[in-house]
């Protein structure tokens, strides 16, 4: 990095969605795979097809409690002029022509018999059963393969198995599944000031590269969380190069063109700085780069910034290292009870807090004129290095690059960012 470069600060930035599409470019997914217990495949990226091994049911089986029959015994039957079947006991392997057997929902519908006939349309009558309603063949009869044929393809590679998922693998028999790895995302924070514990005067606790290994986790990547590094460009370069055999590399701290802010220098000596400034705020001195083919994440050292950083640039790298893509954060619409400002050409990002209407409050026109909105609060500490804004906010509003800010009174929707994985 030259000289000239570090001097320049930010005069030009890098839209958002730009600068991700960069990064993503770089982004390579690993081809690691492993065959975990379906118990254990929550959330894991499916790595290969999976099909159903056997169908499900593996037999025709009652959908109602009654009685099996074949259902041409039945016809002609009604309130005054029952079909009358010999009574065969409980769940007969076969049943004849002329027989009912009894039979309860989910079990097997014995040899012979098409047809359930519902408990309420029956009566047993000593060795007999009375059968007040006439039934069509395959009535009231689940077929086996009606929930899951044999061989059915269920998954594809990419898909992130969920709780419904798992259910599904073990109903079909299986007791693993073949998924990608976590991807490995090597978290390094830096910064002569970072301790562990009880800071002196000028000495702050290292939080960043903590919560952003928790984040790297609940992505679905592997964390490796690694000691400070000190403000040396020795020893910045030894500790990204040590760690460029993981997927994605991750720095917090020292991405600005300050004196100490070493990162991207250290990046372009590795191999390449990619993008440096964002059109984003707070945290617009970002830097992503790449090294030996691995991408290198370098978020800034501002508490808030680094986690607004972390969340549109990290968060994608790990899911696209690890084979999917990340999705859109859910939202939750509301009205704005302040203005937000913001500078035009910048995407801002602010936190808010969310409170329910009161019971009996007007609903709001439009769209969600059936039900009151809660309020989204902006919070008044707004600067990048208050965590406590972004820990203790429900989420954040995005304010887009046209717009200069957003009224009071507007319906807005807040991203809930630490609700999804």
């Amino acid at each position: 990095m030259s000289h000239d470069r570090r001097e320049s600060g930010f005069k030009r930035r890098t839209r958002v969605a730009d600068a991700r599409a960069t990064l993503l470019d770089a982004v390579t997914p690993h081809d690691r795979t492993e065959s975990v217990p379906v118990e254990a495949a929550d959330g894991r990226v499916v790595a290969e097809p999976i099909d159903a091994p056997a169908p499900v049911p593996g037999y025709d089986r009652a959908a109602m409690d009654g009685y099996a029959v074949r259902a041409s015994d039945t016809f002609g039957a009604g309130d005054r002029s029952p079909a009358v079947l010999a009574s065969k006991p409980a769940e007969s392997d076969a049943v004849a022509p002329g027989e009912a057997a009894r039979v309860h929902t989910g079990s097997a519908v014995p040899e012979g018999a098409d047809a359930v006939v519902m408990v309420e349309q029956a009566e047993e009558v000593g060795d007999e059963v009375e059968v007040f309603d006439a039934v069509a063949t395959g009535e009231n009869v689940g077929e086996a393969g009606e929930d899951v044929a044999d061989g059915q393809r269920l998954y594809e590679p990419g898909h992130v198995l969920r709780p419904s998922d798992i259910g599904l693998l073990r109903s079909v028999g299986l007791d693993s599944a073949p998924v990608r790895e976590p991807p490995e995302v090597a978290v390094i924070p830096t910064g002569e000031e970072l301790v562990e514990s009880d800071p002196d005067p000028g000495e702050v606790i290292e939080t960043n590269g903590l919560t952003v290994s928790r984040l790297v986790e609940r992505w679905g990547g592997e964390a490796r969380y690694r000691d400070v590094v000190t403000d040396d460009p020795d020893a910045l370069r030894e500790a990204v190069e040590s760690d460029l055999d993981a997927d994605v590399v991750v720095t917090t701290g020292g991405s600005s063109v300050g004196e100490r802010d070493l990162i991207p220098e250290v990046v372009d000596g590795l191999g390449e700085v990619l993008v440096h400034g964002v059109a984003l705020k707070p945290g617009h001195p970002v830097c992503l780069g790449t090294a030996e083919g691995t991408p290198i994440v370098s978020l800034p050292g501002y508490p808030v910034a680094c986690i607004v950083n972390a969340a549109q640039f990290l968060r994608p790298a790990t899911k696209r290292a690890g084979g999917t893509d990340a999705e859109p954060f859910p939202t939750r619409r509301a009205t704005l009870d302040r203005k937000i400002a913001s500078e035009p050409g910048v995407r801002t990002f602010a936190r808010v807090t969310l409170s329910e209407p009161v019971d009996g409050a007007d609903s709001t026109d439009g769209d969600d004129a059936d039900d009151a909105l809660p309020t989204a609060t902006p919070t008044r500490a707004s600067g990048s290095g208050i965590l406590s804004s972004v820990a203790l906010a429900d989420g954040w509003v995005v304010v887009p690059e046209p717009r200069e800010g957003l009224d009071a009174g507007e319906a807005v929707d807040v991203e809930l960012w630490e609700v999804t994985e």
